[in-house]
């Protein structure tokens, strides 16, 4: 390359780059360089397994209410999740050690555990974030049905655009954010009259307390996604149970003393986690897990914008079956919405609307790919030729 201008050495063609602004996080740009078919696959995969899982969520909560209220404590229920996590995680690191290489330090060590733990202590700041939103999600279950819930919860794209600009100075096209302006056009239009008549919280009208908490329930999640990848793409070389296992250790830590304030304000009662669980809260709780363990994997191998998307889609499941199993209507606002969020998405991820300095690396790659190919193919003729004069 010179003076910004990229020369094949076989074909002598010439692209003009320009140099590409560094985030903070490199270990992004670093990862995004080394994206190959195999990690396309696995968002495809990750994509659907979190359509999935968050489309059952809110359906979950909404059938572990009785009479409307919450028999139980949510804050029980996400400090068994948690609990569930770490389990996993210790399962999973234990047998990606017993495939560790001889000769290879252990997973399982001190020394290995110790070094990751102190790399990895910005995992406490998305832990605590989120053992907040965990809270948030059951309080929001009591002012909206399950579909809108879903529908608000995607309003969370902006902020988190915002975010990764500001945090790992991510680059937008317009055409990007006009997307994400749709979006939110989207979640308007299925949001209008959708609170429930007569409901009060806090001491104050419905219309004001769901929306501190809409707001509430946008921001946290928004800053816990944002600085969980960057924590995990940051350390990118260290093993993601072992990340896991010190992010759900943080939650459930959170979460404990969650449980002692509200023993200490409650009594004893707040003490018993097992109070007032079902079938319906065990179901949630696994679920929960499989969603928080799933998305720790959007966040290192994909992109929070994607996992934001793909809980996007999870709203026609959750608005179909809630109507289905809870006798909830899909009114015209609801399906004009979903369109709206169909073409949001279709125009954020085109192809003509990636920015400048994306597409021009494309280029790169694709030229990078071709060149390979040809260094390849003329090794050959040359090596078959050497073969016919021997």
């Amino acid at each position: 390359m010179k003076n910004g201008v990229l020369e094949c050495s076989v074909c002598h063609s010439k692209l003009g780059i320009s140099p590409t602004t560094r985030g903070i996080s490199r270990a992004y740009d670093r990862h995004r360089s080394k994206m190959s078919s195999k990690f396309r696959a696995l968002n495809v995969l990750l994509v659907v397994g979190d359509c999935i899982l968050i489309g059952l969520q809110p359906i979950l909560v909404y059938m572990s209410k009785v009479d409307g209220k919450f028999l139980f404590s949510p804050v029980s229920v996400n400090f068994l999740t948690e609990i569930a996590k770490v389990l996993f995680a210790i399962i999973m690191l234990m047998f990606q050690a017993r495939r560790q290489k001889p000769g290879e330090k252990s997973l399982l060590s001190v020394s290995t555990i110790y070094q990751a733990a102190r790399s990895n202590y910005l995992l406490a700041v998305p832990a605590f974030l989120y053992a907040i939103n965990n809270y948030l999600k059951f309080i929001m279950q009591l002012y909206f049905n399950p579909a809108t819930v879903k529908m608000l919860s995607n309003s969370k794209v902006l902020v988190i655009a915002l975010l990764l600009k500001v945090v790992m100075q991510r680059r937008f096209s317009l055409m990007q954010w006009e997307a994400l302006a749709l979006l939110l056009i989207g979640i308007t239009v299925n949001q209008l009259r959708s609170l429930p008549e007569g409901t009060t919280a806090l001491g104050l009208p419905v219309a004001a307390g769901a929306y501190v908490y809409t707001l509430i329930f946008v921001t946290v999640p928004s800053l816990a996604s944002v600085f969980n990848e960057y924590a995990l793409k940051s350390q990118f070389d260290t093993s993601i149970y072992l990340q896991n296992l010190f992010l759900y250790g943080y939650g459930a830590f959170f979460n404990f003393l969650a449980i002692l304030i509200m023993t200490i304000y409650k009594g004893a009662n707040g003490f018993n986690i097992l109070q007032g669980h079902s079938r319906a809260t065990m179901l949630l709780i696994f679920n929960n897990a499989a969603q928080g363990i799933l998305s720790s994997f959007f966040f290192k191998y994909a992109d929070t914008i994607l996992k934001k998307y793909s809980s996007t889609v999870a709203t026609i499941f959750t608005g179909l079956a809630s109507a289905a199993l809870f006798g909830h209507t899909l009114t015209i606002n609801f399906i004009l919405g979903i369109s709206i969020v169909f073409i949001s998405m279709h125009q954020f991820f085109s192809s003509l609307s990636k920015p400048k300095d994306e597409a021009q690396n494309g280029a790169v790659e694709m030229l990078d790919i071709q060149y390979n190919q040809r260094a390849k193919e003329s090794s050959f003729i040359n090596m078959s030729a050497g073969a016919t004069e021997d």
